[in-house]
């Protein structure tokens, strides 16, 4: 996880209601997150995989077929 530096804004009873980061910051944020959506992305296609294979040839065949 990268360091952060925020900053808060505080609304009128004093509570933080919103959260100034440096652009940097942010991106580098976004990027674990993406990171972390492809974890569970790949987690969950290992949960459903039967271990059946086709042909890459056989597969554009049956695309091909579906879509005429």
């Amino acid at each position: 996880m990268p360091t952060i530096h925020p900053q808060y804004i505080k609304d009128a009873n004093g509570d933080r209601s919103l959260v100034i980061l440096p652009a940097k910051e942010f991106d580098a944020i976004l990027e674990e997150l993406e990171d972390l959506e492809d974890v569970h992305l790949y987690d969950a296609a290992k949960k459903e995989d039967t271990g059946e294979r086709i042909l890459f040839a056989d597969y554009l065949k049956n695309r091909k077929a579906k879509n005429a």
